[in-house]
């Protein structure tokens, strides 16, 4: 009976360690990570003049990319709208989500979406016209308002003109591109979504300083890449690959030096247990010892990725603030590789 279990118990695990490993494997078959951005958000995700994908986001699909196929470039981006982009997921046409999406309870729990760890803490926000002269969300009592259907902006925006008493008329839209010419052709007042997304719309205008950012940020918007439940595996990987990135910028390990200290181990154990130098985590999650160290390659670190895509010197101007890292102000933090 004992030998009866242990063949059973040995067979369970054996298939759900097979089950476990079928993105992973899927991806190595088709020599392609296929990952789900937004149609198109300049800073974020966006193909550029020559027709290459370029941005925050597109730069943690190619990491992922990197740690798996050794090969950044080899990825296929899928443009998603706020509604497609968890079918495109679910069904299986894309092996991950990275497309400024807020982590929720009901996207977790219903959608059956793993979430990985944040690497954009962000808040809903307003931007009109400076003619409109306003200075406040609170005086937009009536405005029509473009917002992008399938999103969390939907309910936040209903909770808010709720609670402070004022109405307003939704001018549901479907993409980003579809919500610019509709705020500058007036039809709507206002346009309604992530700080961060309404930087990257201003950014993108042809005069963005006759347009203006109000103050008010009415909630939490915690962006993360997601996969589907069910691949414990697969989740690890994209996990620890987002990790390694935060990790990397506070060692200060960048793509420029990473190949310079992953040559030989130096005093700091932590730096040489993300590299592979001591241990072997790669093992861990299915990957080689130098899966970290191509992630970090391929694109940077955290800071560099946030920096070139996104930061000051951009012209989305944003600064840090809370994704600095935890020992610089900000709350940005990576769960230690030991």
């Amino acid at each position: 009976m004992k030998k009866t279990l242990l063949a059973a118990t040995v067979a369970l695990t054996a298939m759900a360690t097979t089950a476990q490993a079928d993105t992973l494997e899927d991806v190595k078959a088709r020599g392609e990570l296929n990952c789900v951005v937004t149609t198109g958000l300049v800073g974020f995700a966006a193909p550029d003049a020559d027709g290459q994908w370029q941005g925050f986001d597109v730069d943690f699909c190619r990491a992922v990319a990197a740690a798996v196929l050794g090969d950044g470039s080899k990825v296929k981006f899928i443009p998603s709208t706020g509604k497609t982009r968890f079918t495109l997921l679910s069904s299986g046409e894309g092996d991950i989500l990275f497309r400024n999406t807020t982590e929720t309870m009901s996207r977790d729990a219903d959608l059956k979406l793993s979430f990985l760890p944040v690497n954009y803490y962000d808040g809903q926000g307003f931007m009109v016209p400076k003619a409109l002269g306003v200075s406040s969300a609170k005086d937009l009592d009536g405005a029509s308002i473009c917002i992008q259907t399938g999103t969390t902006t939907e309910l936040n925006l209903a909770d808010y003109f709720r609670t402070n008493g004022i109405s307003y008329e939704p001018v549901p839209i479907e993409t980003n591109e579809e919500a610019r010419p509709n705020y500058l052709a007036g039809r709507c007042d206002v346009y309604t979504t992530d700080a961060s997304g309404l930087a990257a719309t201003r950014a993108a205008f042809e005069n963005p300083d006759e347009h203006m950012v109000l103050p008010e940020i009415i909630s939490k918007e915690p962006l993360a890449g997601a996969v589907r439940h069910g691949d414990d595996l697969w989740f690890d990987i994209a996990k620890w690959t987002v990790l390694a990135l935060i990790a990397a910028e506070e060692m200060g390990i960048t793509s420029e030096n990473v190949e310079e200290m992953g040559a030989a181990a130096g005093d700091n154990p932590n730096v040489n247990r993300l590299l592979g130098l001591e241990g072997d985590f790669g093992a861990m999650i299915g990957l080689d010892k130098q899966w970290a160290m191509r992630a970090i390659a391929a694109g940077g670190n955290y800071g560099e990725i946030f920096d070139k895509n996104i930061g000051p010197e951009t012209a989305l101007g944003i600064e840090r603030g809370l994704n600095a890292q935890w020992s610089d102000g900000g709350i940005l933090y990576a769960a230690p590789i030991r």
